[in-house]
Parts: structure tokens; C-alpha cells; sequence
């Protein structure tokens, strides 16, 4: 079975650039972001890795931690975040997993069991499935799952937003529209009366019978 949203995340331990974690307790009460690549030093995953580490600001304020992971060993990561910084001009504080056994990329079925184990001798292309990313909410479960190709780099503003979504529903019973930025308004889900949403959001507008739109809650 695949891992699916509101699944737990599978617990783990792992070497990482900042020493030994174990994951759940590593990311405590907040959120975390588990983002995977399936090589180091490829060209597209260091921007990336750059432009995480430009963005980590912003996730902090969302109370959001952000780790990395690579099927390759640490002492590798270590040279890596030397390109990362000459590429993008940031540099990477936040941990970068050493999965050279491939646990943790099997362990969250970004590649099959048969896959061996060892990360040596394996090209990008072996690994192409280990680029996922992963939302993962206080209570350790998967918030979202996005899997990208090879060739596209990952818009992170796009998993802020979606972050800033999920903590908003999350706290209020309303759901967000296409597109939806922090800010506009949003949908008002099914299960909140008329009479309650105007008790709860003082107005709405019905679009249809079944869409109904108010501001964003700000409390």
C-alpha cells in the first residue's frame, strides 16, 4: 500500500548533517517538510537545496521545520553544501539525511524493496522516484505528497501556500478555492450551517447552493 494523506509518517533514525535524529521527536509539536533527491550533486537539486535555504525564514514563521534527504552518505552532503552555496549563494542550515542504505527512501516507498542496499553505484536515473516532497503535521501525519520528475525543479513558494492552507483549515471549518492565496476568501465547508456561518464569519456569499465564500478568518 502507498502512503497516503493523514497516514502517520513512518518513524525513523537517521545520520543527518547536524548528528543522529529520530524523526518524530525531531519534529516535536510543529509541522516538518521531508523533502528527497535522488543524487547529490545534480544540477537541479542544488538549486533547490539553495532555494530552500533562502526560504527557511519563511517556513520558521509557520513554525515549520524543513530537512532534506539524499540516497548518499553524509560526508557527502558535507561537500555538496560548498556547491549549493557557490550555485545559489545561500547556505544550506537546515539537516540533510544520509540515506546510503536506501531505509528511509524504501521506508517512505520513493523506491521498491528489491532496490538493494546501498546507494554506490546507483545514477539519478535509478533514483528518479526519490523526489518527493512531504507535509507532515504536528500529530505526525502526511499532510501532502507531491512526486516530481526529473527535470522540473520544485516551486516551494507553491508548498508554503499550500502549508498556509492547511494550517488555516485546520483551525477553521472552511476549505480554500483554486489558486487560493493567503488572505482572500475562502469556501465554507459543507458541515457549518447558514445560520452558524453567519454567527461564525458574520457574512457569506452563496455562489451555488453548494458554494459558499467569506472572508478568511483571522482569528
Amino acid at each position: 500500500m502507498s502512503l497516503r494523506i493523514n497516514d502517520i509518517a513512518p518513524d525513523f533514525t537517521a545520520e543527518t548533517t547536524q548528528g543522529t535524529i529520530s524523526f518524530h521527536e525531531w519534529i516535536g509539536d510543529g509541522w516538518a517538510v521531508l523533502f528527497s533527491h535522488p543524487k547529490n550533486f545534480t544540477p537541479v537539486c542544488t538549486t533547490e537545496l539553495g532555494t530552500m535555504a533562502g526560504l527557511e525564514g519563511e517556513f520558521k514563521k509557520r513554525n515549520v521545520k524543513i530537512i532534506g534527504i539524499s540516497v548518499d552518505p553524509v560526508s557527502s552532503h558535507d561537500k555538496w553544501q560548498d556547491d549549493i552555496k557557490t550555485a545559489t549563494g545561500q547556505v544550506v542550515k537546515y539537516p540533510l539525511i544520509g540515506d546510503k542504505e536506501l531505509k528511509v527512501a524504501k521506508l517512505y516507498e520513493m523506491l521498491p524493496a528489491g532496490a538493494g542496499e546501498t546507494s554506490e553505484g546507483r545514477t539519478p536515473a535509478d533514483n528518479a522516484t526519490v523526489r518527493s516532497v512531504y507535509v507532515i503535521g504536528p500529530d505526525k501525519k502526511i499532510k501532502l505528497v507531491l512526486t516530481y520528475p526529473m527535470t522540473t525543479g520544485r516551486n516551494f513558494d507553491e508548498i508554503l501556500r499550500v502549508i498556509d492552507s492547511i494550517q488555516l483549515t485546520a483551525k477553521h471549518q472552511v476549505a480554500t478555492p483554486a489558486n487560493w492565496k493567503q488572505g482572500e476568501d475562502v469556501i465554507i465547508t459543507a458541515a457549518v450551517s447558514n445560520e452558524d456561518a453567519i454567527k461564525r464569519f458574520g457574512a457569506f456569499d452563496t455562489i451555488l447552493p453548494y458554494l459558499r465564500k467569506t472572508k478568511q478568518p483571522t482569528a
